[in-house]
């Protein structure tokens, strides 16, 4: 009996394991990578760049880059007034997304609209604390209807130096044949020079006697 109860304990075991380790993994929040995404006041007076995989962690940086002390505040879309205030719904939009934070007692407004064709927007932000300089969004709006964004990214010093290091060695290259050119071309007037300074040898003239 007890060699059966052993025998059973050891079959169970394992399967008890494997689904204690399910339950964690579907229990598990999935991790997000970090976004890029844009924040503003509620007066458009000033506008951050900062990256975040979640909701929540959106809410700190935007209220750290703001230098906001209120911690009750509504994040809502700038282009139209929509409240973010879930993780499913954040999730949903898209890179660069431009958020308004709104504090108690203020209120969304539409962007003044102003004349013109075409608006250039510049944000530079970092996807890691240690970027030297990090990733620029230039995002470009036609008309007030179309729009195009593109990010130049630069992230660590490595790349960084190593374009540095490939365009000096291209100025180099460029120097090198501008100065061979231009000694060879000197060279050249200086010889034309000499030959036009040294006199012709005249021919000597005989003697007659009469």
């Amino acid at each position: 009996m007890e060699t059966a109860r052993d025998f059973a304990g050891a079959l169970l075991r394992p399967l008890t394991f494997m689904g204690l380790q399910t339950r964690k993994v579907l229990l598990t929040p999935l991790m997000h990578p970090a976004r890029p995404f844009r924040v503003s006041n509620h007066n458009r007076s000033s506008r951050r760049g900062v990256t975040a995989s979640s909701l929540q962690e959106l809410l700190s940086k935007t209220l750290d880059a703001l230098v906001i002390a209120s911690r009750v505040v509504t994040l809502v879309l700038e282009e139209d007034g929509t409240v973010v205030d879930t993780e499913e719904f954040f999730q949903m939009l898209g890179d660069n997304t431009h958020f308004m934070v709104l504090e108690k007692g203020q209120k969304w407004t539409p962007k003044p609209k102003r004349s013109g064709i075409a608006r250039v927007t510049f944000d530079l932000y970092k996807l890691n604390p240690k970027d030297v300089i990090g990733c620029l969004n230039v995002k470009a709006t036609m008309y007030e209807m179309y729009s195009v964004s593109y990010d130049i990214r630069c992230t660590g010093l490595k790349a960084l130096l190593r374009s540095l290091l490939r365009f000096l060695s291209h100025t180099a290259q460029v120097t090198g044949q501008c100065l061979i050119y231009m000694g060879t071309y000197m060279l050249r007037m200086l010889a034309d020079t000499e030959e036009q300074a040294v006199p012709g040898v005249r021919p000597r003239r005989g003697l007659t006697s009469g």
